[in-house]
């Protein structure tokens, strides 16, 4: 398992391209918890700082695409590093002029989430021209995922730190200035530079034009929102059992089994069609989030929760590896841009789903929100398997630059092209 990580990051400008991206995410990890802690601190409401990073998530979901296009037409310089600067004076304005003035927070937020870069989507669209091999960039996918987790546990770590030791000003500024740095790493490298999208059809759908790519998106709205009201279930659940800790524990518990699934999803090949490989990991997704409604005492309610989050890494690494197969040519960075604010949007709808669902049958109807998420996501995929059984072909000769989506490099222009690579099928 190890040594085909280790493979993986050895190869020229990986572990920056990897490092480069999480750390430049980091704002968009910590966004809500940060705008959270800072408006209370400037005396506003729970509703207010609610209200504020709902506005940055939805912000964020509106712009990834649209950057992620602007990636793919014009280059990853000069989308990644200016949005992420915009995003970040965005963020210094909210922190400079604190909630006094709504218009003003509510402008602050909006810039913020609006330019956050998409670096996710981007090193997606960088890793076949760094590690060439089909297997390499799958097993990249699955490490991607599996960085993620480890991602959104430091993170917030990261930012109670700083406004324990400086302000929540001061943990806004200093998270989004490291976030510029990380952009800055990424674009600076060699890939980021010579990377070039395929020669893309104008249409103004774009990426969406898809009808496989519709499919995954559809059915990732429901994976989102079963994930995001577990975040809603867990509260309640800590609530019934009077432990402000026992949220933290059922989250840190989430995080830790998609770490572990991640890492064995990615410790093999896989042989076969992803697109059925991913219905048998959706189902086993949706299976374990059933054993949640049980809400059990704390020691096997952790248990479970460990348990719902095995499968969750593996199905978006799968996820990747389809999004790949039937992205248009030319929309890779927009396609996997699409995939992260789905999932995003299903994840805010799943959050108001659950509020309601303890409000009228108990925390075991808002953990039963999570569960039929899960199996209405099943239900998509499946629903739609003679789609996805057909990825987009552009009738070009084989290479990494004709694959469904990819991007090229200065290298493949030049007739370089990275050997092990067919139509983007798996062997």
């Amino acid at each position: 398992m190890a040594a085909g990580y280790a493979d993986i990051l050895k190869a020229p400008h990986a572990a920056r391209l990897l490092a480069g991206t999480l750390v430049g995410r980091l704002p968009n990890a910590t966004a809500h918890i940060a705008i959270v802690l800072f408006t209370r601190a400037e005396g506003g409401s729970y509703t207010l700082a609610g209200a504020l990073a709902a506005v940055y998530g939805l912000a964020t979901a509106v712009g990834q695409p649209l950057l992620g296009r602007a990636v793919d037409l014009y280059g990853q310089p000069r989308v990644q590093l200016p949005s992420a600067v915009v995003s970040a004076l965005g963020m210094a304005l909210l922190a400079s002029s604190g909630t006094g003035s709504l218009p003003v927070a509510y402008l602050a937020v909006t810039v913020a989430g609006l330019f956050t870069p998409p670096l996710e989507g981007g090193l997606r669209a960088l890793w076949p021209s760094v590690l060439g091999r089909e297997d390499r960039v799958h097993r990249a996918y699955a490490m991607d995922a599996v960085a993620q987790e480890i991602m959104f546990t430091l993170g917030p770590l990261l930012v109670t730190l700083l406004v324990a030791i400086w302000s929540p000003a001061a943990a806004l500024l200093v998270i989004n200035a490291i976030g510029v740095v990380g952009a800055l790493s990424v674009v600076l490298s060699k890939p980021s530079r010579t990377w070039r999208s395929a020669p893309r059809e104008a249409h103004w759908l774009g990426a969406l034009r898809s009808p496989g790519l519709l499919a995954l998106l559809g059915a990732f709205f429901f994976v989102g929102l079963a994930l995001g009201s577990i975040t809603v279930a867990g509260v309640a659940y800590a609530d019934d059992q009077g432990r402000e800790a026992v949220y933290g524990w059922l989250m840190a518990a989430l995080g830790l089994g998609a770490l572990i699934g991640g890492l064995l999803y990615g410790a093999r090949q896989w042989a076969g069609e992803p697109e059925r490989r991913l219905r048998i990991i959706t189902a086993l997704l949706a299976l374990g989030y059933l054993p949640l409604v049980l809400t059990p005492g704390v020691a096997a309610m952790t248990a479970l929760s460990a348990l719902a989050g095995v499968f969750l890494a593996p199905a978006i690494a799968c996820a990747f590896i389809v999004v790949d197969r039937h992205a248009p040519r030319g929309t890779v960075t927009e396609a996997f841009s699409w995939l992260v604010t789905t999932f995003g949007v299903g994840a805010a709808v799943g959050t108001a789903v659950a509020g309601p669902a303890v409000e009228i049958g108990g925390t075991a109807w808002s953990f039963a929100v999570a569960g039929a998420g899960g199996f209405a996501a099943l239900l998509v995929l499946t629903a739609t398997q003679k789609v996805l059984a057909a990825p987009a072909r552009t009738g070009a000769p084989a290479g990494p630059e004709t694959r469904p989506g990819a991007g090229t490099s200065e290298n493949d222009r030049n007739g370089a092209a990275q050997p092990g690579f067919s139509s983007g099928r798996e062997a």
